[in-house]
């Protein structure tokens, strides 16, 4: 299963580089979107759950590593605004 590195910029100007388990991050996010803080959370919430339900059907178990990167998107989306934009840098 092709796994996906991916570059965010949070609202502050800072990078993160996020991980999904799956392609299937392609339908959720675009490179060069921006979107408000709340937005990326609920797509991110989707994508990672979605890419950690591909693994599960495919090998019968669900993936960790994409629940350890959504509880690290969720850790650090806490620190903005729900309004406060981001962006999908590289994907």
């Amino acid at each position: 299963m092709p796994a996906v590195h991916y570059t965010v910029e949070l609202p502050d100007g800072s990078q993160r580089q996020c991980y999904s388990p799956s392609t299937v991050i392609h339908e959720h996010f675009s490179a060069g979107e921006a979107m408000p803080m709340r937005d990326f959370l609920a797509r991110s919430r989707t994508a990672l759950n979605a890419a950690s339900e591909r693994v599960r059907q495919r090998f019968g178990f669900a993936c960790s590593s994409a629940m350890d990167q959504l509880h690290e998107i969720e850790s650090w989306g806490r620190a903005y605004k729900a309004e406060d934009t981001v962006r999908i840098l590289t994907l």
